[in-house]
């Protein structure tokens, strides 16, 4: 597949904002994901040619395609790059981590609501 076409365009981080740019850049390509801008399996630029055109450190860009990983919006695939996962597959991951977490946070005796209160804390945190 070949790279987002013309991904990022014209966004760039805000330098000024308190938001990490890497959250920044996270943040964009969940919207542009969930809006179908970028379809699942487009593939992302590279890091360091992202990093490049935005004018961040390859770190960043790193971190954010790290955590876009982790949660499911995207896949690295080796030398074939990062690419958009399928909503499912995303859904797949969040609900494979909420049952991982209602299972320990019944465990150890936690309420529902004491549940949902750890995780919109945690959720805050990150």
């Amino acid at each position: 597949m070949s790279p987002a076409q013309g991904f990022p365009g014209t966004w760039t981080p805000n330098q000024a904002s308190t938001v990490p740019l890497f959250e920044q850049l996270r943040l964009q390509v969940i919207r542009l994901a969930d809006s179908g801008e970028l379809p699942p399996g487009t593939r992302l630029p590279a890091v360091r040619a992202l990093a490049e055109q935005l004018d961040v450190a390859p770190h960043t860009v790193a971190r954010a395609y790290k955590e876009l990983e982790a949660a499911g919006v995207v896949a690295t695939q080796g030398r074939n790059g990062t690419v958009i996962s399928a909503r499912g597959e995303r859904s797949n991951a969040l609900s494979a981590a909420a049952g991982a977490y209602a299972s320990v946070a019944k465990a150890q005796g936690a309420t529902f609501a004491e549940a949902v209160k750890l995780l919109a804390a945690a959720y805050d945190a990150h």
